[in-house]
């Protein structure tokens, strides 16, 4: 783990002991959704702790916030750094009474030309790093009786081919949210989870290259295949934060379609279907990439070296 220099409040001394404040957590906030996140609560009022794998990145964003900051590199599905994580947040902050699960990566591909080490990546990010953030952080939300988002998506509502594991790790992120509300509420800790649609982030930078999410995308109607800025999804996330609300969906008309979801499935696997059928071989066997640059800038950190092969003992 790595630490940023905390950044003091306009108007305070450096080393000035900061004014008692609610904190947020918020993992993923180097761009897109975490970053306008972390301003959004700044905007509240509450001081902001920045996780994820962009140091220099995170900084800069902690820079803008007119509130006490530390910023903190940190790859979540470390659980030892990112319990160090948690005890430096306590240290320069105090006790996070929010804490936002929102570090994602995708891989875009057919899953038979999908690296295992990058397909288990996306699944250890997403969900394995989602569980590990609530694990780290669970001390904190329990001190404060706090509230733990979950950034899901509609991912979850109907699993798109060539995204196999993202969409396994959004459904798998939905069900842990609900269990651990569950699990918690008799403490006096809120669990909120968040349904992203359509995101303008660099996650989906080049989302009409991609022959399915284009399809998809073209068989919605023209309102549903919007895509938002992060700062108004950043926006619908902090204000269902300061109700500690159970669901937010972004855009708000999504809570419609929660009682057709049985129906999503057979939808996007008709619209998959055809797209598919117009793909050429060499398309069907491109290799899968991460998408965004996010996802390069975690996938670009790991040790790709090969394990070395074990021999079985001999029984």
């Amino acid at each position: 783990m790595r630490r940023g220099t905390p950044d003091a409040a306009p108007g305070r001394a450096p080393h000035e002991p900061p004014a008692p404040r609610r904190v947020a957590v918020v993992t993923g906030a180097a761009r897109g959704v975490g970053a306008a996140l972390a301003r959004a609560l700044a905007a509240r009022g509450m001081a902001v702790a920045l996780l994820g794998r962009e140091l220099a990145t995170l900084e800069a964003v902690a820079r803008e916030l007119p509130v006490p900051t530390c910023s903190l590199e940190v790859d979540v599905t470390d659980e030892p750094a990112l319990r160090g994580a948690a005890d430096c947040v306590r240290e320069r902050l105090g006790p996070a009474s929010v804490v936002v699960a929102n570090a994602g990566i995708a891989a875009a591909g057919p899953f038979t030309h999908t690296g295992a080490a990058l397909w288990d990546r996306v699944i250890a990010v997403n969900l394995t790093g989602s569980a590990a953030t609530a694990r780290v952080f669970l001390p904190h939300l329990l001190a404060t009786r706090g509230h733990f988002l979950q950034v899901a998506s509609t991912a979850s509502f109907g699993s798109a081919p060539m995204m196999s594991a993202y969409c396994a790790s959004k459904a798998g992120v939905e069900s842990f949210a609900q269990a651990l509300r569950n699990e918690l509420a008799p403490a006096g800790v809120t669990v909120g989870i968040a349904y992203l649609h359509w995101t303008g982030t660099g996650m989906i930078e080049n989302i009409d290259e991609d022959p399915v999410l284009r399809a998809l995308r073209a068989h919605q109607p023209a309102f549903a295949g919007r895509v938002h800025p992060p700062e108004q999804v950043a926006a619908w996330l902090a204000r269902s934060i300061a109700r500690r609300a159970p669901t937010v969906y972004a855009p708000p008309w999504l809570r419609f379609l929660q009682p057709l979801r049985p129906v999503f499935p057979y939808v996007v696997s008709y619209v998959s279907r055809r797209a598919l059928a117009h793909l050429t071989p060499a398309e069907l066997a491109r290799e899968a990439g991460v998408l965004g640059p996010g996802g390069r800038a975690d996938w670009g950190a790991e040790d790709r070296t090969p394990a070395r092969p074990v021999t079985p003992p001999h029984t």
